[in-house]
């Protein structure tokens, strides 16, 4: 018996064979000695286990583990605390960030690797793993940071579509955090910059149809550098998207609505309706009119309704947030060039999110003339990466 470890139970029922005893007139001596136990430990166990039974020991034993376990998970929850106490500020939302705070917190707290990924939720093979940069990604995001510098009223989409256009193979999500990386944004207000010269919704009653189906037109008023009023009267296809035309001038009235539509006409036809506000330009009877004989046709929206003439609107706020709020006209000849100049580019250039992020109306690349006889195929010539300018 000696060096044997009594559990719980049996020491309960050894106390409770020396009671027995004891009752059939035996001496204490003679009972602890029946046994195999020495007085010490009788009273020892005595002290420690008298008046128990087996089913209340079963029950200490339970609350023994209990309050163990407790005692486990208050530890557990205070070293994720200070886990996390130790952690960054703020949000851990890419796996770099993740992957430099495990490491962080290993070498302050001594805690393995296993318990650190899994209170900051960092996957363990995401931790160990290595991260690699791609050959292109100098030249990637010096691209894009040129793009953003060119175009700074674009968002990463569009630049990503410019990308795509320029001849890059690359995905969204990867522009994105480039664009984030770099703290690119684009601007709720932007200053006006004075330009140095000669330095390099929702139509519900009529929906377009197709091309030349209904155009919409509207007047956007702004200010060169001393004040004076300028306006301009924007002419735009509902179906492509297209600016067909914007005139600048000083005053513009009903005479000059008549003469921009006449140019047009007979540039691309007659087209079926034209839509606009209830402005005197627009309602004048001269105007209606000649439309009419023609052979087209007006749809005014309702008064106070702005909504209805949404894709022109659109347009108005693009043209005012991307060119009018960041120049500064000194004269008018200036306003007319550089306004003409962006109505090409949102044509031809701009990607359109309406369009896919395609241009209204891209410019057609025309394949030279065939020459006479057969001619060697030349080589193909590979760019190191694609040119953006």
């Amino acid at each position: 018996m000696a060096g044997k470890r009594h559990k719980p139970e049996e020491i309960v029922a050894k106390l409770r064979q020396i009671d027995v005893l004891i009752s059939q007139g035996r001496s204490a001596a003679e009972s602890i000695r029946s046994i195999g136990v020495t007085e010490v430990t009788y009273y020892r166990w005595r002290s420690e286990f008298g008046g128990l039974k087996g089913v209340q020991v079963k029950r200490l034993k339970e609350l023994e583990a209990e309050n163990a376990r407790l005692r486990r998970a208050v530890s557990d929850l205070t070293l994720d605390k200070l886990i996390l106490a130790e952690a960054a500020k703020g949000k851990l939302l890419s796996p770099a960030r993740r992957r430099a705070c495990v490491e962080h917190v290993k070498s302050e707290l001594g805690v393995p690797e296993r318990r650190a990924c899994r209170v900051l939720g960092q996957h363990r093979s995401t931790q160990r793993k290595t991260p690699t940069t791609p050959d292109d990604e100098a030249a990637l995001r010096a691209d894009i940071i040129a793009l953003a510098t060119q175009y700074g009223r674009y968002g990463y989409r569009r630049i990503a579509a410019l990308l795509e256009r320029a001849g890059w193979a690359v995905n969204i999500k990867r522009v994105e955090r480039i664009w984030r990386q770099e703290g690119l944004k684009v601007p709720s207000k932007q200053p006006k910059k004075s330009r140095l010269w000669l330095n390099d919704g929702s139509c519900v009653r009529l929906r377009p149809e197709r091309p030349n189906h209904v155009w919409s037109y509207d007047f956007v008023e702004d200010r060169t550098h001393k004040g004076r009023k300028y306006r301009m009267l924007n002419i735009i296809d509902e179906f492509t998207r297209e600016c067909l035309a914007m005139r600048v001038d000083r005053r513009l009235n009903s005479t000059d609505v008549v003469d921009a539509l006449t140019d047009l006409f007979i540039l691309r036809g007659v087209l079926a309706h034209i839509r606009s506000d209830n402005g005197p330009e627009f309602i004048a009877k001269a105007v209606r009119k000649w439309i009419a004989a023609v052979g087209a046709q007006t749809a005014y929206i309702a008064p106070g309704s702005p909504w209805e003439n949404g894709y022109c609107e659109s347009f108005n706020s693009k043209l005012r947030d991307e060119l009018l709020n960041g120049e500064i006209f000194y004269t008018l000849k200036e306003a007319r060039t550089v306004i003409e100049s962006w109505r090409r580019h949102y044509n031809a250039v701009r990607p359109h999110s309406a369009l896919g992020y395609k241009p209204p109306a891209p410019e057609v690349a025309l394949w030279p003339a065939a020459q006479s006889g057969p001619a060697s195929p030349a080589p193909p010539t590979v760019a190191p990466r694609p040119i953006v300018n």
